[in-house]
């Protein structure tokens, strides 16, 4: 619950505070324009890497190796491109490292090994025996 509520209530309430505060520094008009700017620059820059993506996915795929990277970073890339298009500063800072190869793998990594830790805690081996007794 506090996750939900820090993600549709926290996140709104920064973007609205980090535009007051930026246009207040350079203006509403440049403050808009930037964000329009950020926008049409993130939306060049995840088709350019999404292509790369498929590229490498098809070349993986020609070699006959399964393309794991190529989807968690074609998934990453979209997730990207959705926070760029999201109007904030924030949003387009999130968007902007996950779009760059060399921090995008740094945090496919991260998430990766976080979640390795997290599964890997809950599993229980056992044997499963029937009861025959209910059987007539």
């Amino acid at each position: 619950m506090n996750s939900f509520f820090l993600l549709f209530i926290g996140l709104p309430a920064l973007e609205i505070f980090l535009m007051i505060e930026i246009g207040g520094k350079i203006g509403a008009i440049n403050t808009v324009s930037l964000i329009f700017l950020t926008a049409i620059i993130g939306i060049y820059f995840a088709k350019r890497e999404g292509l790369k993506t498929i590229r490498s996915g098809i070349t993986s795929l020609y070699l006959n190796k399964v393309p794991v990277y190529e989807i968690i970073s074609g998934a990453s890339i979209a997730l990207a491109a959705l926070f760029l298009i999201i109007p904030g500063f924030f949003t387009d800072t999130i968007g902007f490292l996950i779009l760059f190869p060399f921090t995008r793998k740094l945090l496919i990594s991260f998430f990766i090994k976080k979640t390795k830790k997290r599964d890997s805690s809950n599993v229980l081996d056992g044997e499963i025996i029937e009861d025959k007794k209910d059987e007539l």
